[in-house]
């Protein structure tokens, strides 16, 4: 089902407030988890919202919480997340670290203890939209297993990358390190279909592309088999580290739902310090021009670079509405 975005974002609104969030907080939440369904990213919007909910119900989430500045050393700064509301903590660390990047040339900020910042993109987009480069990350609870191993030891650790352009839309890369998050899961079991390619193991150990069979096992493939395995541990132990917190083993003995207690880790970069404004469209419009002319395996699938579907899914959602699972919207509707 399609409903309009604004509709959408106003019952989204209401459940927060009925939560307790204040106006401005769920104005915030309820544009974000929005904009993600409406650009597609179904897993981390709509979806996502009665799985926040119950989280403020049995505490994992402080509302009230801010981040505290514990320590900075230049362009570099330290916060404690206090378990404040993962998308408003993140959404003020990104613009913190831009700041930073306007005096420095680069800003970055490590946050720890705080909560699911939902979809990592929107602060990519966020800080391309205003014309810097990012780069940010979060460490996660185990949610799959390392290479090699059959019961989960590694987060999925989404990672994302923001380009800007003053020409084109930004560039912006946001990935998960196993192959489909349990988001993706979700959306392609909802909807009764199936992976297309195979994601992980099935509770008899066979190789699936059935999702709600990888749900259960919780054995899904990281990306890049072996290299999503290595690229989750360093991404984790990096959060961690910077910011001074709570990697994945420890996250493990939380037990404070999906991300709680967890690092995260924005950077902002501005992208005129030693390339002119010409130069950085002139790589936009070569890698532009180099990806409309290759050979498609699908001659109507043209290849596009990160972000480009995700605007075009937007427009589409803004002119017809924005797709819903009905499920999902009556639960929604019963908070």
């Amino acid at each position: 089902m399609r409903i309009p975005f604004e509709t959408v974002k106003a019952e989204l609104k209401r459940v927060m407030m009925e939560a307790g969030l204040s106006e401005e907080q769920a104005e915030i939440c309820a544009q974000t988890h929005a904009e993600s369904s409406c650009d597609g990213v179904y897993s981390h919007g709509v979806n996502r919202v009665p799985r926040f909910i119950r989280y403020i119900r049995k505490g994992w989430v402080n509302i009230n919480g801010k981040p505290e500045l514990i320590k900075a050393s230049g362009c570099l700064e330290n916060y404690d997340g206090n378990l404040g509301i993962g998308i408003i903590n993140a959404k003020l660390s990104m613009n913190r670290a831009c700041e930073l990047a306007e005096k420095y040339g680069i800003g970055v900020v490590c946050l720890r203890n705080t909560t699911h910042w939902m979809r990592g993109g929107t602060y990519a987009w966020d800080a391309a939209k205003k014309g810097y480069m990012a780069i940010c990350w979060t460490n996660t609870e185990s949610a799959m297993p390392a290479w090699g191993a059959k019961t989960p030891s590694v987060g999925n650790n989404p990672f994302c990358i923001g380009i800007p352009s003053k020409k084109h839309d930004p560039l912006v890369l946001d990935m998960a390190m196993s192959q489909y998050s349990y988001g993706k899961l979700q959306v392609l079991r909802l909807k009764g279909e199936q992976l297309p390619f195979p994601g992980g193991y099935d509770t008899e150990g066979n190789i699936t592309s059935d999702p709600g069979e990888i749900e259960k096992t919780m054995r899904m493939f990281p990306m890049g088999y072996w290299k999503g395995s290595g690229m989750a541990i360093a991404l984790n132990i990096a959060a961690a580290v910077l910011a001074n917190g709570k990697a994945t083993y420890a996250l493990d003995k939380v037990g404070k739902g999906s991300c709680g207690e967890c690092c995260q880790i924005f950077i902002a970069i501005n992208p005129y310090i030693f390339s002119t404004e010409e130069e950085v469209e002139e790589i936009f419009e070569g890698t532009i021009k180099q990806l409309s002319e290759v050979e498609r395996i699908d001659p109507d699938k043209p290849v596009t670079y990160p972000g480009q579907r995700t605007v075009r899914t937007r427009k589409y959602s803004i002119e017809n509405g924005v797709e819903v699972d009905e499920s999902i919207w009556k639960e929604i509707q019963s908070l």
